[in-house]
Formats: structure tokens, sequence, C-alpha cells
């Protein structure tokens, strides 16, 4: 699901608590959410933990959405007619439900649990996404990676992965991208990345093996999972600074828990992010909302959908200027 607020603000919302932790051991920042309405009168609500004020990118992931369990029999499902998306990847992975992808490249695949879906914008791509009949509850979480400058305008691109799960200490672990627990991921990307969903059973502990370059994030999405020191509770999520070459996870819990970790090197670059776009300027921003909208060739068209394209929200009367992360020390 993409980025639907009727209208997308820069500034970042939300808060981070840094975690006291004894000399040693990990430096850990909880990063709490705000609750996004995507729209309409039966809207359903995402906690968007990333971007915020205190964190805009975790290695060269910008943007996250956690969501569910969302009943659609109440809510409506998800309906995102085609939108637009330039100099980012899109990562889809669902707990429960599935959803109907389409893009202007000519894909065409359903999003389903424990499944990998990563497209690229790149200089320009289109896509719908549509919670299919058969679901029931929809629940899953919404990714985005930054592209660096190099490849920013890489042509548009999709990949479809479904990892194998491992067992290690309690612990399933699905990698869907990067390495972890003696898993690669086969899914190419551009920045050194790390993608995993981890379930917990009740009371286990996992130390994993990390590279101390990376800085990571653990999204809990249901129990409560001690990460190094730090207590984590449903929707925070637990950044995780460089250094550390191994991650202790305990669910506190006696029912099983799950978390997604994150992790990359460090994106040195400023970005731009508004809407579904990222550049690196306002001009950038203002030539790709004025490209969707006049239909032009840089987005393609997307088949299928029964419906017309979202149109592009109103620009600030200000001018959007870069942002990165705060200064590590």
């Amino acid at each position: 699901m993409s980025n639907v607020e009727a209208e997308p603000v820069e500034v970042r919302c939300g808060t981070a608590v840094e975690a006291e932790s004894p000399a040693g051991t990990a430096r850990i920042d909880v990063l709490t959410p705000r609750d996004v309405p995507l729209g309409g009168p039966r809207a359903m609500t995402v906690r968007r933990t990333l971007p915020q004020r205190a964190r805009t990118l975790i290695g060269a992931w910008c943007f996250a959405d956690h969501y569910g369990p969302d009943d659609v029999g109440e809510t409506g499902g998800m309906d995102v007619a085609p939108h637009p998306h330039t100099g980012l990847q899109t990562v889809s992975w669902l707990f429960s439900g599935e959803i109907e992808h389409r893009d202007s490249l000519g894909s065409h695949a359903f999003v389903r649990p424990g499944e990998l879906n990563l497209m690229t914008g790149g200089y320009g791509i289109a896509h719908s996404e549509v919670s299919t009949p058969r679901t029931t509850v929809l629940h899953g979480v919404q990714l985005w990676v930054a592209l660096p400058e190099a490849h920013r305008a890489t042509a548009r691109d999709f990949q479809h992965h479904v990892p194998e799960p491992v067992t290690m200490d309690g612990a399933e672990i699905r990698v869907f991208l990067g390495s972890l627990a003696g898993t690669v991921s086969p899914v190419a990307t551009f920045t050194p990345l790390l993608g995993a969903e981890i379930v917990l059973g009740p009371r286990a502990t996992v130390t994993l093996a990390v590279d101390p370059g990376f800085e990571h994030g653990l999204l809990i999405d249901r129990g409560t999972v001690r990460l190094a020191d730090v207590l984590l509770g449903p929707a925070e999520l637990g950044y995780v600074h460089p250094g550390p070459g191994t991650l202790t996870l305990t669910n506190e819990s006696d029912t099983a828990a799950r978390a997604v970790l994150l992790g990359g090197t460090p994106f040195e670059e400023d970005i731009v992010m508004w809407w579904n776009f990222i550049g690196r300027n306002h001009e950038d921003i203002v030539k790709a909302r004025e490209e969707w909208q006049s239909s032009s060739d840089r987005f393609g068209a997307v088949e299928g959908y029964p419906g017309g394209r979202l149109p592009a929200p109103v620009l600030p009367n200000a001018t959007i200027r870069p942002r990165g992360n705060p200064p590590r020390h």
C-alpha cells in the first residue's frame, strides 16, 4: 500500500526515546508511530513509524507502514487506484490476506503472506493494489527503500521471492532481503540491506549475528520483545545504532511474538520525500508531479484496473527541503 494521504506533509511526526543501555551494549532508540487514515469514510488506518522528525531512514529504508489486523468487512479493505513512484523501491510483506498487484511494467501478481513483492520505481512506474475477495483480514507492512543517486533513475522492475523459513533457538525466520541466520536472499538491492520476519516462540530467546556496519530497526507486530535490554511493545520500532555484531531478542510473553527486522548501511544522502516521490530537491518533486498529472510516458499505464488513476495532491505552498538523519554522535 502506498502513501495515499490526501494532504501529505513534509513534517516528520512522532517521537524517539533513547533508551538507557549499559556500557558496551547496543544503543537503542525507541520510535513510536503515528496513526494515518488512508482516505474515505471507512478508511483503513496505518501506523507509520518512518519517516519522522527523529529519524528519516534506517539504512536505505525510508518508509514503514504497519497495518491490521484489519477486518475488510468493516473497512472495505484496500483499493488503491493506479498511482506513481519515483526514486524508490516498494517492499510488500503480508501476515494475512491477499493483495492483487498490477503495474506499468506489465506485472500482474499477488502479495501473499510470507512472499516478497519488490517493485522498483526508479525513473518512474505506476501500480495499483487491491485486496482480493478471498481476504477477510488484512495485516502486514508496506516498506520503501530509497535509491541512491547513482541508481535513482534506473529502469522499472518487479521481483517476487518466497523465502524458506529457518528455525533456531525457538525462532522462525524468513529472510526476504540480505542475509541472516545462514540464509541469503537472491533478490538484488542497490545498497546493502536486510529484511526479515522473525516469529519468536513463547519465552524464546535468540541471538543473531549481524553486520556491525549496519544500523537496524526492529518493528514489533505482536507480543512484547526485549531487544538487548530494551522492552518493545506492539507497533514500536527499536532503532539500533551501528556497532553491535549481534542482536539478542527475547519474547517476554507466553504466546508467540512477531517482528520485522530491517537493516542497512547508513544512507548518507539527503532526500526529499513527498507523496509517492523521492528526489533530491523541490524541483524533482514538482517535475514528477507535473508529469504524472499530464499522463506522460514517464510512468506508463496500468492495464486491468477497473477505474481511473489517483490524482496527485496539491503541493504545499512552500519549498520542500531535503532531509537526512540527525548527525551521529
